[in-house]
């Protein structure tokens, strides 16, 4: 096993992960309106919507699928439309909870398996990843299968304990006068995330 590449790849998924992006802010903000059990639903529907593109990205890399770039193309904007409204929403809510008399208390955009998933399998950084970047990595084991199961296992992991400590950093947070400007800001960060997946697409 080429122990080299394969942390190279670990290091390279960690990072990818922890980077600002659309997945990793809504995990954010779905813990801290509703707490660990609401981040974690929305990890695992981030996690199967990995294993959908993975799946993907390996029948495309074994010849049995082929996609045509404008529908790609398509499927990318959808996204980061998507990516947009969720962030029109977090900064909605933020507006409409600072202005009433009662304590913030966030439901709009609530995370949970469902929206973890719509986002994860609309996020223009995965589709990338899977699609150009993952297959780079093929090289870990002499057997092709063998490269790809340990490719994808070690991303659900890593996936997982990467936005579980997203999630624990931001938490603490969650009680401080900065919470609904982090909020604010995490609305701000998706709406320019998708601004700029939309511009790549037809630039």
């Amino acid at each position: 096993m080429n122990f080299a590449e394969y942390f190279l790849y670990c290091a390279a998924v960690v990072v990818m992960i922890a980077t600002p992006g659309p997945v990793m802010l809504l995990v954010a903000s779905a813990g801290l309106q509703g707490g660990y059990k609401r981040a974690l639903q929305t990890i695992f529907g981030t996690n199967l919507a990995s294993l959908v593109l993975i799946v993907l990205s390996i029948l495309i890399l074994k010849g049995a699928l082929n996609i045509n770039e404008q529908w790609l193309n398509g499927i990318k904007v959808l996204g980061c439309l998507y990516i947009a409204y969720i962030g029109f929403d977090i900064l909605k809510d933020v507006i409409t909870s600072s202005s009433s008399e009662n304590a913030m208390t966030l439901n709009a955009v609530s995370g949970g398996f469902k929206k973890g998933f719509l986002v994860g399998i609309s996020n223009p950084k995965d589709i990338i990843f899977f699609a150009s970047f993952f297959p780079q990595f093929t090289g870990v084991s002499s057997d092709l299968n063998l490269s790809l199961m340990i490719l994808t296992i070690s991303w659900i992991i890593l996936d997982f304990v990467t936005l579980s400590v997203v999630y624990l950093s931001f938490n603490r947070l969650a009680k401080s006068a900065w919470y609904p400007k982090l909020l604010a800001l995490c609305g701000l960060i998706l709406i320019a995330v998708a601004i700029y997946g939309i511009y790549g697409v037809w630039a």
